[in-house]
């Protein structure tokens, strides 16, 4: 990989531990030389002065990676933000689990320094794309980890008929309906009983929220699969459509949802001695018994 010249930062400004940690990183890059570039979020807020500002979404296009420093939810809106536009995310958690942000505030540096040396690699996630079609309109926004369809605001059953590539699956009866992406499999819909699935795994992830029958369990297809969403009954109330746990709309039961793999992949930097199924066992007790 090529030395990095210049990064975009991404916060959450709501966390004092962010505007905390914000000055050490901001010498780090003066004293090796690469530009930092903030938010106008973070520039609002900013009692220092003089940073190049992030204007627009279409200025990452020329950063050579965005920092990310929050949590997995800090993740979720730079992946939506930076869409498209093939730059890379190093996210910095500071939280307690942070399983999407790799990096500990302990190593911080370390890996800082590995990024700007070019002692990296990348890894390629998939998104979702979902389509939002009720009363002649149509919405479509991107997910990295899942698309969650319930009843709404009356937390009742949701009746719903699913179809992948217009072929029947099944009527389900439950709390919700999670379809999510391999990414997302640690996520809702590993609460909701679902699987973890490698995010190298070309599939998505369809996780029922508590069905009302024995027989309804989660399923894996492949990512070819166009995923159908409608409503045979009037639930009487609207449906409820939550986007990676952060973006919300309301539709009436006669809408259709269709869920599919977008045109592009969301890239996070990754480091040789970093290992998917060690986060698993480190942030989420993975492989432990008892008090081990």
């Amino acid at each position: 990989m090529n030395k990095s010249k210049k990064f975009a930062i991404w916060g959450n400004t709501d966390k004092p531990k962010f505007w905390e940690t914000l000055p050490g990183i901001l010498d780090w890059a003066k004293n090796l030389g690469i530009m930092p570039y903030i938010t106008t979020r973070i520039e609002k807020q900013f009692e220092q002065s003089g940073y190049p500002i992030i204007d627009s979404a279409d200025d990452f296009i020329n950063m050579d990676f965005i920092l990310t420093i929050g949590g997995d939810g800090t993740i979720l809106s730079t992946a939506r933000a930076v869409a498209h536009r093939n730059v890379p995310i190093l996210g910095i958690h500071l939280g307690d689990l942070g399983f999407m942000a790799k990096v500990t505030l302990s190593e911080l540096y370390d890996r800082l320094d590995q990024v700007a040396a070019g002692n990296f690699s990348i890894s390629e996630h998939m998104v979702l794309e979902a389509e939002m079609s009720a009363n002649g309109k149509t919405i479509k926004s991107q997910v990295l980890n899942e698309v969650v369809v319930n009843n709404g605001k009356t937390h009742r059953m949701v009746n719903c008929m699913l179809e992948a590539n217009n072929r029947f699956i099944g009527k389900y009866k439950a709390d919700g309906i999670i379809v999510s992406t391999p990414t997302g499999s640690t996520a809702y819909s590993l609460s909701a009983g679902g699987p973890i699935v490698e995010p190298s795994v070309k599939s998505i992830i369809i996780t029922p929220i508590c069905p009302h029958s024995l027989t309804s369990r989660p399923l894996v297809v492949p990512d070819s699969s166009e995923i159908k969403i409608t409503f045979p009954v009037d639930p009487a109330e609207d449906i409820g459509v939550t986007l990676d746990g952060q973006v919300f709309h309301n539709f009436n039961y006669d809408a259709v949802i269709t869920v599919r793999k977008a045109k592009y992949t969301v890239k996070f930097i990754d480091f040789a001695d970093c290992s998917y199924y060690g986060t698993l066992r480190n942030k989420m007790g993975w492989g432990k018994r008892g008090e081990e």
